[in-house]
C-alpha cells in the first residue's frame, strides 16, 4: 500500500496533523474529532491494493470498479455513502504540440476524500499544497477539497486551450504562406491536430454536466454554501469549451481552405499541361499531314516548302503561347 498512497493526512480545522497510519483508525479520528476529515491519494492501485481502501471506506462497488479499470467519462454519481466524481486533467507536451489526457478520480464521503490517479496529468501535488496554505478554505471538510481540484482542471483547460491557439495560428499561417507547397504533409498535420483537440474535447465537453450539478443545491455530502465556487468552475468550463469549440470549427475551415487550395493548383496544372500540349499538337498535326507520303502534294516540290511548313509551325505555336499566356493558362 505504501508505494500506491501518494500522501495520506488528516486535517483538523483546515491545518494538517499526522493520524495513526492504520486507515480504519485514521477516519475513526476523523470522525470523532467532528471537524475533521481524512485525505488520501492513490496512483494507479491495483485491485488487491484497493479492495483495503474500499473495504476501510465503504466504497460503492460500482464505484469501485471505475476508478480501478479508469478510461472513464468525466460523470457525477451519488452513492448512500459517498460522492463518486470523474475528472480527466489534460497535459500539453509542447514538444511534440500533443494533448495527453489522464484520469482522477474522487471520492468524498462524510469525513473522508479518496483521490486515485492515472497518468501524470492530474495536479494533486499543487491543489494540496495550495488548500494547505488556505485554512479558511479547508475548513470547510472534504467539498473544498473536490472544489480545489475542480478548479485546477478547468484552469489547466484554459492553459491548454490557449498553447493549442498558438500552435492554430503557427499552422493557419504556414497553409495560407505563399508558395506553400508541401500540401500532403500539411493534410496530415491538420488531421493530427484535429485529433488533439477531439482529444481535450473528451475530457472537456462531459464534465459541464457534473459542474451544473454540483453548482446547484441538493446534492449530498456538498457544503451548502459551495455553490456559488463551483458555479465559478462552472463558468470557467463553459469558456473552455467554447475556446476548444472554436478551435475545432477553425481547423475544419482551414482544412476545408486546404483542400480548396489543392484543386486549384490542381486546375491550374492541368490548364498547363492542356496548353502545352495543345502547342504540341499542331505542328505533329502538320507533320502528319506531310508524312502521308501522297504523290501530288504541290508543295513537296517547290524550294520553299519546307521553310514555309516549318515556318508555320513555329507561328502556330507562338500564337497559342501568345494566347495561353495572355488568358493566364501559362
Amino acid at each position: 500500500m505504501r508505494r500506491v498512497i501518494v500522501d495520506c493526512a488528516i486535517y483538523r480545522d483546515g491545518r494538517r496533523t499526522e493520524g495513526p497510519s492504520d486507515l480504519a483508525a485514521a477516519l475513526a479520528d476523523a470522525r470523532a474529532a467532528g471537524d475533521a476529515f481524512l485525505w488520501i491519494g492513490l496512483h494507479e492501485p491495483t485491485e488487491d491494493e484497493f479492495d483495503h481502501v474500499s473495504a476501510e471506506f465503504g466504497l460503492h462497488p460500482l464505484a469501485v470498479e471505475d476508478a480501478l479499470k479508469a478510461h472513464q467519462r468525466p460523470k457525477l454519481e451519488v452513492y448512500d455513502d459517498s460522492l463518486f466524481v470523474v475528472l480527466k486533467p489534460v497535459v500539453y507536451e509542447p514538444e511534440g504540440d500533443t494533448v495527453r489526457a489522464g484520469e482522477l478520480m474522487v471520492f468524498i464521503g462524510d469525513s473522508f476524500v479518496v483521490t486515485v490517479r492515472h497518468g501524470e496529468g492530474a495536479p494533486l501535488h499543487a491543489v494540496r499544497e495550495r488548500l494547505e496554505a488556505e485554512p479558511a478554505v479547508l475548513r470547510h471538510g472534504p467539498t473544498s477539497v473536490l472544489y480545489a481540484i475542480s478548479d485546477a482542471v478547468v484552469d489547466h483547460y484554459i492553459d491548454v486551450a490557449a498553447e493549442l491557439q498558438v500552435d492554430l495560428e503557427e499552422m493557419e499561417a504556414e497553409v495560407f504562406a505563399p508558395g506553400s507547397k508541401d500540401a500532403k504533409n500539411t493534410a496530415s498535420r491538420i488531421y493530427t491536430f484535429k485529433r488533439q483537440v477531439l482529444e481535450f474535447r473528451r475530457a472537456a465537453g462531459p464534465l459541464a454536466s457534473p459542474m451544473e450539478r454540483l453548482a446547484g443545491a441538493g446534492v449530498p455530502f456538498v457544503h451548502e454554501h459551495a455553490q456559488p465556487f463551483f458555479r465559478d468552475v462552472s463558468d470557467h468550463l463553459t469558456r473552455a469549451n467554447e475556446q476548444v469549440e472554436g478551435l475545432d470549427r477553425l481547423l475544419s475551415d482551414i482544412l476545408a481552405a486546404h483542400l480548396a487550395q489543392m484543386g486549384v493548383r490542381q486546375n491550374d496544372d492541368m490548364r498547363k499541361i492542356s496548353a502545352w500540349a495543345a502547342m504540341a499538337a499542331v505542328p505533329t498535326m502538320v507533320a502528319g499531314v506531310y508524312g502521308m507520303n501522297f504523290r501530288h502534294m504541290p508543295e513537296l516540290n517547290e524550294g520553299w516548302g519546307y521553310p514555309a511548313v516549318l515556318l508555320l509551325m513555329a507561328g502556330a505555336v507562338v500564337g497559342l503561347h501568345r494566347l495561353f499566356k495572355r488568358r493566364g493558362w501559362l
